[in-house]
């Protein structure tokens, strides 16, 4: 199932209204289980007119961060993506495992799959000198993994594609 969102997102800076198209599709929540303290929401973000994913929040956890996997050296690391994310005009941003992502962490208790999380994006217009920021809400389906990812049996991890090996 695709989770598609069109948000036309507002507001007012210096008397001056403001507008701007953020799209967010194909978002998601990974499930997590009693006591696990995080876990990570990912999608698709298209800014018309560019914009810069400068923090996130929900009830379902005490931090929400706008967080990035990346390897530095043989440690692959995560953190806080200082400044927030940019979206360039008119180019997706995928935030995905191993990547950019939506890091919810002191979880208030544990993301069933099937069930859904209120999720709010704060965004800073690329264009408005003066940073005004404007938030996308959002009801974001937990699941396992990304919609319409391939699964193995019924587990929880995505299938690995085996083909390339030789016997």
């Amino acid at each position: 199932m695709k989770f598609k969102t069109l948000a036309l997102i507002g507001a007012l800076a210096c008397g001056t209204a403001y507008a701007q198209i953020v799209e967010v599709k194909d978002a998601w929540v990974r499930t997590s289980v009693q006591g696990q303290k995080a876990t990570g929401a990912f999608m698709k973000i298209t800014a018309k007119d560019g914009a810069k994913l400068v923090g996130a929040s929900s009830p379902a956890a005490g931090v929400v961060e706008v967080h990035e996997m990346k390897m530095e050296g043989d440690v692959m690391k995560m953190r806080a993506v200082p400044g927030g994310l940019d979206i360039p005009a008119g180019k997706t941003v995928e935030l995905k495992p191993g990547g950019y992502h939506v890091m919810l962490m002191d979880l208030k208790g544990a993301l069933l799959k099937g069930s859904t999380v209120p999720l709010t994006l704060v965004f800073k217009d690329a264009k408005d000198a003066k940073g005004a920021e404007s938030k996308v809400e959002l009801k974001v389906p937990v699941t396992t993994n990304a919609p319409g990812a391939p699964t193995a049996n019924a587990g929880d991890m995505p299938a690995m594609d085996h083909s390339k090996h030789k016997p």
